[in-house]
């Protein structure tokens, strides 16, 4: 391995500090994430001026393959999944700091030859010895591969030497499994080494509503109970299983979906101002939040919760199969793939505001949103007009796909009579501010470079996630579903969970731009 020249400088202008020298190591380096996500967001980082000169990449996993290999793969991979044009001369810098380790996880033989692997790196390319391990990996992994490094001297931290990884969800299938997860690192981790990465963090709009909530007086004096009707977060998804099937049947859309990315967006729209935006100050406020969402007893899962599986369907004119009949999936399977919940956080803020969440697959488009609902305007002052109904204030909070927001409000409508009508203010990232190259990893993993931890979730954050979602398991568990597949690909859900909404004289706003 010889040593190389600095990288080359950013095409584009730097919109921020770079990174820390490091070395990123990289377990499932031959996987889909490090093809999809991870090497294109190097790029991005690259492109922007925010990867540190000093840099390296090592790839481990069970392939075989030689440095040389591992270029060239990383290198078509890029083509790809590239979100921008790529600078050929710029790309050939980082690749040619991309180095490579077969071997097995479980093997205790493949560690030693990894750490004279990572100190002859760090030693070519100036890394300053920190280094940070990405585990793109199955979660039976997670633990295993943190012991090992730990126990090989890979994870102590000496004289503002650095050693930090980063660990993808699902972090745990339960409670007592994310709790034993979580011993089971701190064994040999301190907490300010692991970074619990979830990808939805990455988004411009999840971090928007920090800013869109804390950096505007005219919102935060009005988000709470005696103005908001109720809250309403969606994650809709057009696409099935794809080749995730024999994950998806064991795992499911709660597991899937609601301990990690919704009840972060749940914490961030409902937590309370922090001191400041220090990761621990933040995620104090975080935490507070889902400790303070009402536990479930048996009877509220099975009125307040809702689950589904998408049949025989039509999306986009095109017919697609039922759940039991995607690859690897049971053929009599009661996994569901769509999952609708009502809950209600005990705090002076938010007391009497249901919080409504729904995520599923084979939806009729893709969208997720936060929809805030105010209160309906008295009706009194128009009592002698023609206006027959007065549709309540709504601000909806875009993540995906489009990244925006959007206020409903009453208008007067031109003419003679007094005539109402909806007006929507639209305003999106890309028109106001312009687009930028993302795959929503960039952010995550250039604060992992600088020990940033305010975007990635603390240990007790996971298990109060996990603690909401334990007793809708536990039952669901012990009540098979009576009537899957219960919705059509491309509808909205079963039946229940409009009748979940209209029980409360309420009703899910489908709404996409």
């Amino acid at each position: 391995m010889a040593q190389t020249a600095e990288l080359s400088t950013a095409s584009a202008p730097r919109v921020g500090k770079a990174g820390n020298p490091c070395v990123m190591v990289i377990f499932g380096a031959a996987g889909d994430l490090t093809a999809r996500k991870l090497i294109p967001s190097l790029y991005n980082l690259l492109n922007a001026g925010l990867l540190p000169k000093e840099f390296a990449v090592i790839g481990v996993a069970r392939t075989p393959m030689s440095d040389e290999d591992f270029r060239k793969s990383v290198g078509e991979a890029l083509k790809q999944f590239a979100t921008t044009e790529v600078d050929a001369q710029l790309w050939q810098g980082l690749q040619d700091r991309c180095y490579y380790m077969s071997g097995d996880f479980s093997d205790p033989v493949l560690f030693p030859k990894l750490k004279a692997m990572i100190e002859k790196v760090d030693h070519d390319h100036s890394t300053h010895q920190n280094y940070f391990y990405y585990l793109a990996t199955a979660p039976s992994f997670f633990g295993p591969i943190v012991e090992s490094l730990a126990s090989n001297g890979l994870m102590e931290q000496s004289d503002g030497h650095w050693r930090r990884v980063i660990i993808e969800k699902p972090f745990g299938h339960d409670l007592e499994s994310a709790k034993a997860l979580n011993q089971q690192l701190r064994k040999v981790a301190e907490e300010s080494q692991i970074y619990r990465i979830d990808h939805y963090l990455g988004k411009e709009t999840v971090q928007n509503i920090l800013a869109f909530r804390f950096a505007n007086g005219i919102f935060e004096p009005i988000w709470n109970r005696r103005y908001i009707d109720h809250v309403q977060i969606s994650v809709a998804e057009t696409v099935g299983v794809e080749q995730r099937g024999s994950y998806f049947d064991k795992a499911g859309s709660l597991r899937d979906m609601v301990p990690n990315h919704i009840m972060q967006l749940i914490s961030l729209t409902a937590m309370e101002t922090p001191v400041s935006f220090e990761a621990n100050a933040l995620r104090d406020e975080q935490a507070k939040i889902l400790h303070a969402i009402q536990p479930m007893s048996g009877e509220d899962v099975l009125s307040r919760c809702v689950r589904g599986q998408y049949g025989e369907g039509t999306i986009d004119n095109e017919g697609v199969r039922g759940y039991r009949t995607e690859a690897d999936v049971a053929p009599d399977s009661r996994t569901e793939t769509f999952v609708a919940i009502k809950l209600n956080i005990d705090t002076w803020r938010w007391a009497d505001v249901p919080f409504y969440l729904r995520t599923g697959k084979r939806m009729p488009s893709r969208s997720t949103q936060v929809v805030i609902q105010f209160r309906r305007a008295p009706f009194m002052l128009f009592r002698d007009t023609q206006v027959e109904n007065l549709m309540p204030n709504q601000l909806v909070l875009h993540i995906q796909p489009e990244e925006g927001i959007s206020l409903r409000f009453a208008a007067k409508v031109p003419g003679p009579v007094m005539k109402l009508g909806d007006v929507n203010m639209n305003f999106e990232y890309k028109e106001y501010f312009g687009s930028q190259p993302s795959t929503g990893y960039e952010r995550l993993l250039h604060d992992c470079m600088t020990g940033d931890q305010t975007l990635f979730q603390r240990a007790d954050m996971v298990e109060a996630g996990w603690g909401v979602v334990n007793p809708i398991l536990d039952i669901w568990n012990a009540i098979p579903p009576r009537n899957f597949p219960n919705y059509p690909a491309g509808s909205w859900g079963p039946r229940e969970a409009e009748e979940l909404m209209e029980r409360d004289g309420r009703r899910w706003m489908d709404f996409v731009r």
